[in-house]
């Protein structure tokens, strides 16, 4: 009895170890290290990437819409490749059809509220631009903050390419390297190229498609000194070092310039504010004297066009204290 009961004992305890082992083997495939590798690739090649980029199988066009028929219907408007452009260049997952959706819906609720608020014409007209505007200036909004961040890594990736090119390695493994080690989203970018020129596009195109995807004079300068120096030679690690030492002085330069120009943005802020402060304070001390604004119907209709005079000042306000380096 003793000895089935032992036997019994080494069986359990074999069968819960093979249990465990079973479990961690599947967990180790299907979420562990290699298989994140697995599925990062497979995410690069089939259409989404990290940071939100969208990624394009270089034997297929971007997709405007996941519907056929509409894929059609937008491949006929030339001008939608602009706008598949920039949704590349912001690194957003939406298509084009979702964008258009989006900016329709807008467009729609601004002609239909105004109505039910009873605005006058000209703050409704406002409103429905400001309305109608809001996808879009999200968008440049997105795109103008990636393009901001893969300016500030422009620097640290070429003083890498430049030190990997001095110890040797080629400019392609280069480009691997930079994208394996650098963040992101300037890796995405570099490992995508490498990927380009892996699958058979040419190294010239494979750099022209990068200066397209981040629109940014200084990663144009290292693609027109790549393409110089595969044309006449030279030596691209020291072009490579002074690029980064050009673009370190503008960035530095135009930090100096957001010091000196922060009075300007201050006042901005203030003379924006203002109103809005000003009237919560006659609100809160006498509100029998302020209440007309809203109460009068030329006291409302006087607070739309002190809106929209208000937004035309801060605009040109913001317009005033941009200033380009």
């Amino acid at each position: 009895m003793d000895s089935i009961f032992t036997a019994f004992a080494v069986l359990l305890f074999a069968a819960v170890i093979l249990m465990l082992e079973g479990a961690w083997l599947w967990w180790s495939g299907a979420h562990g290290r290699a298989a994140r590798r697995i599925a990062k690739r497979l995410r690069l090649m089939a259409g989404a990437g990290d940071g939100g980029i969208e990624r394009i199988d270089i034997l297929k066009r971007r997709s405007y819409s996941s519907n056929p028929t509409l894929e059609k219907l937008l491949r006929r408007v030339a001008r939608l490749a602009s706008l598949d452009r920039l949704l590349m260049q912001a690194g957003v997952r939406w298509s084009v059809a979702q964008f258009l959706g989006a900016a329709l819906a807008m467009v729609i609720a601004g002609l239909l509220l105004p109505r039910m608020i009873g605005m006058p014409f000209l703050p409704a007209a406002g409103m429905l631009a400001l309305v109608a505007s809001l996808p879009w200036l999200l968008l440049l909004r997105i795109r103008g903050a990636r393009l901001r961040k893969l300016e500030e890594q422009l620097p640290e990736a070429a003083d890498f390419l430049a030190r990997a090119l001095r110890a040797g390695h080629s400019f392609a493994n280069v480009m691997q390297m930079v994208g394996e080690e650098l963040p992101d989203p300037i890796a995405a970018e570099f490992k995508f190229a490498y990927e380009e020129i892996n699958y058979g596009v040419p190294m010239n195109e494979a750099l022209h498609n990068l200066a397209l995807r981040v629109p940014l004079t200084d990663l144009r300068y290292l693609v027109i000194a790549v393409l110089i120096q595969r044309e006449s030679g030279g030596n691209l690690a020291e072009v490579f070092g002074s690029i980064s030492r050009l673009i370190r002085s503008r960035l530095k330069l135009l930090a100096q310039v957001r010091v000196m120009s922060a009075e300007g943005r201050m006042s901005a802020w203030i003379l924006g504010l203002l109103p809005l402060g000003v009237t919560l304070l006659m609100t809160l001390s006498n509100p029998a004297y302020v209440s007309v604004l809203w109460t009068d119907p030329v006291g409302v209709k006087l607070m739309w066009y002190a809106f929209a005079v208000a937004m035309l000042g801060v605009l040109w306000m913001r317009k005033l204290i941009r200033i380009r380096v």
